[in-house]
């Protein structure tokens, strides 16, 4: 059982810590793409205005310059900053959510992203009700998040949509289940629960 125990704690620290480090990771990943990209295109295009500008080397190809396609980036990131919070450029960009959100076949997935990433960190946030749900066997319960209070769209008034997690995935289920075969958790957060249940009860609660 020590070793059992010992075993969940380094399995923990290590999807801990990879929760830390991909985020992290990846964007310093999309960053140096972004930099590496800008300096490879870069000099084709000053050349193709200001030829004398980007030199040659012996074997006839543009010198890059050191340093600017950070410089360039970085600028970049600071205009569209600026622009965002432009009240102009807030309602192109509610208008461009609206075309992307009308627009056969793009509808589908633009939507459905949005509205995942909302409903984890945006303002329609929706995995903030945690719940045991049962959808197996009696006496056998899943740990899930209430997304809507009713499911009458569907013919099932007296049932909630309930989304259940996977364990070591950001994948899951959505469930319509009759209101009495859920148990609302009011003893530990939203994110404990979610916590709880992507470490295939790993985490301890009680940490």
């Amino acid at each position: 059982m020590r070793l059992r125990s010992i075993l969940s704690k380094l399995l923990q620290y290590f999807f801990q810590g990879l929760i830390v480090l991909a985020p992290i990771g990846i964007t310093i990943w999309v960053v140096l793409s972004l930099f590496n990209l800008v300096d490879d295109i870069l000099p084709n295009i000053i050349h193709v205005f200001a030829p004398s500008f980007v030199p040659k080397d012996a074997q006839g190809n543009l010198v890059k310059i050191p340093g600017l396609g950070f410089i360039v980036v970085v600028i970049l990131v600071l205009l569209v900053g600026w622009l965002s919070s432009m009240f102009a450029v807030g309602r192109l960009v509610a208008l461009l959510d609206t075309v992307l959100e009308k627009t056969p076949g793009i509808k589908f997935i633009y939507s459905s992203v949005k509205d995942f990433l909302e409903a984890f960190a945006g303002n329609k946030k929706k995995f903030d009700k945690p719940v045991l749900v049962n959808v197996d066997a009696n006496d056998v319960w899943r740990i899930g998040f209430i997304t809507q209070k009713s499911s009458a769209e569907f013919g099932l008034a007296e049932h909630v949509t309930v989304y259940v997690p996977h364990s070591y995935a950001i994948s899951g289920i959505t469930y319509m289940v009759p209101i009495t075969r859920i148990k609302p958790l009011t003893d530990i957060s939203a994110a404990d629960a979610m916590k709880y249940t992507v470490s295939g009860g790993v985490t301890d609660l009680h940490d």
